[in-house]
């Protein structure tokens, strides 16, 4: 009977809540995409706001999916207490109307504002440069003084420049002369609205750039 009684403790102790979030390029909410603990089997889909609530052990596995996006493994701790897990696109016009059709996306508008190049479909060995590259396949991209222009020039009295994110860390726009094409995985351009996740330094616009390394 104690042994029972001891059992019993010691799983209420490694059950919890766990609260997080699923987007994709960075800043757009998936509605609908599915969670699955992988402990107990339970699947749980995101709500109209990405977000979602499951219920795991300390040290528990997640399997995040949606149709026209990769799927991702998430490995938990005791320490994390929100997840926050960006799915990837998969390369293609097609995969953007899946994620439309099959309503991951409310607003249309804010995945069709996002630019997208991926390693899948282009040839960044093409370019010399990154500041080339941006300047030639943009449509609308200024590259002015080092800096990458992507909603025009809005003030003459600070910077206009766009906020770069280097394989999920916000960096300086010098870091683009030291990174070659070649080792590009995708280039994503954000010019609405849905670039408020970064605050006001997303207020220009944000750049996010992957590498091949850190996306390993």
């Amino acid at each position: 009977m104690l042994l029972g009684i001891l059992y019993s403790v010691n799983i209420m102790a490694q059950d919890r809540i766990l609260h997080g979030m699923v987007t994709t390029l960075d800043s757009i909410p998936l509605i609908g995409a599915s969670v699955k603990v992988q402990s107990t089997k339970q699947v749980i889909l995101t709500d109209s706001f990405g977000r979602f609530s499951v219920s795991c052990n300390n040290d528990d596995d997640l399997k995040v999916y949606a149709q026209g996006f990769y799927n991702q493994k998430v490995k938990l701790t005791g320490k994390i207490r929100f997840a926050a897990i960006n799915l990837h696109m998969k390369p293609g016009e097609k995969s953007r109307k899946v994620a439309i059709g099959y309503g991951y996306v409310s607003d249309k508008d804010k995945l069709n504002a996002v630019s997208t190049l991926n390693d899948d479909e282009f040839d960044y060995t093409r370019y010399n440069n990154l500041l080339e590259l941006f300047q030639s396949k943009f449509a609308g991209v200024q590259v002015v003084n080092g800096e990458i222009i992507v909603r025009g020039t809005n003030t003459i009295q600070s910077s206009n420049a766009a906020l770069i994110v280097l394989d999920g860390v916000i960096a300086d726009e010098s870091i683009l002369s030291t990174i070659k094409p070649i080792e590009v995985k995708s280039i994503n351009i954000i010019k609405d609205g849905s670039a408020a996740i970064y605050g006001a330094r997303g207020a220009n616009g944000v750049v996010i750039i992957e590498t091949k390394h850190g996306g390993d």
